[in-house]
């Protein structure tokens, strides 16, 4: 069954929902994404992953600043959207929207709502240390992931998944999920459940100032920021004056005397840890701002007054 189909979305999560449905017989008429925005050194301006597929694949790209225009909502409209699936797009889409298509406005959703609704299910999800998430499928409505449930698919968590591969994770799922879904719903088979408010969490925007660790939370706590933030924003620290950024710890038991954010010596792998409120973080791959990333091994050897310095001080 050919649908005419406008996709939404803007993260390489988004990518993979994408490219499955090129793959399928849904006629993908347009994309809609986030704009461009400057990044990095210098500042250049960088493409969200979904429109470089897109021009890629020859689509119509459009990146609309709000749906707040009638003139962007006239603009959509013109497409004469049968279906419109979305994937972490990163705006709420209005009731003018909502109406359109013939068959409602999906959305791919990267958790087991409605746990975790909101910009940063996939992030939240490691920071409240659930040991299962999952993907769900719902209509849309003029709430913040309210609507109906469609279908669900749960997937595990494991202990070294960061932000990055757990969302690979869980579009492929998601992936999967959507295409069975779909002709479900065309064909009237399926009905959308209401959500359970009851059990409802919310998760909030992240910015590049949420990588900043504290040294006075807990080595737990820290483990699942530095997991959860990786690979954006990471977590840093600052040690003598310049950013630390820390990919990959651990959390270890308590044992080592000295001050909050003080670097110590370990008897154990990795080598090096940092006293927390509770407990060590033990440190595995950190990046001094200006430097590659690096094991901690190579990077204690050539910062040799790295053990014993304290961190977070700028």
């Amino acid at each position: 069954m050919t649908v005419r189909t406008v996709f939404m979305g803007t993260p390489q999560f988004a990518v993979t929902i994408l490219e499955s449905l090129l793959r399928s017989s849904y006629q993908v008429i347009a994309v809609y994404t986030q704009p461009d925005k400057a990044a990095g050194r210098g500042r250049p301006v960088v493409y969200p992953p979904v429109k470089k597929l897109a021009l890629e694949r020859r689509i119509s790209v459009i990146q609309p600043e709000t749906f707040g225009s009638s003139e962007v909502v006239k603009g959509l409209a013109s497409f004469q959207p049968e279906l419109i699936v979305v994937a972490a797009f990163g705006s709420i889409l209005p009731p003018e929207v909502l109406s359109l298509p013939k068959f409602a406005c999906l959305n791919v959703h990267a958790s087991l709502l409605p746990r975790h609704r909101g910009p940063s299910p996939v992030a939240n999800t490691i920071l409240c240390g659930d040991e299962l998430t999952g993907v769900t499928i719902m209509l849309m409505d003029a709430g913040l992931d309210t609507g109906p449930i469609l279908a669900q698919e749960k997937v595990g968590i494991s202990f070294m998944d960061t932000a990055g591969s757990l969302s690979s994770k869980l579009a492929d799922v998601g992936v999967k999920l959507l295409l069975e879904t779909v002709p479900k719903w065309l064909s009237g088979e399926l009905k959308g459940q209401p959500q359970d408010e009851s059990q409802a969490s919310y998760s909030k925007l992240i910015t590049s100032k949420d990588g900043e660790i504290d040294w006075h939370l807990s080595a737990l706590e820290l483990w699942r920021m530095v997991r959860a933030y990786n690979p954006w924003p990471s977590c840093y620290t600052w040690c003598q004056g310049k950013r630390l950024k820390i990919h990959r710890a651990i959390p270890l038991g308590d044992g080592g005397n000295g001050e909050i954010g003080e670097v110590i010596a370990l008897a154990e792998q990795p080598g090096v840890g940092v006293v927390t409120k509770q407990g060590i973080l033990g440190l595995c791959q950190v990046q001094l701002e200006g430097k590659r990333a690096m094991s901690v091994t190579y990077f204690v050897r050539g910062k040799r007054n790295f053990i014993g310095s304290v961190l977070g001080q700028k």
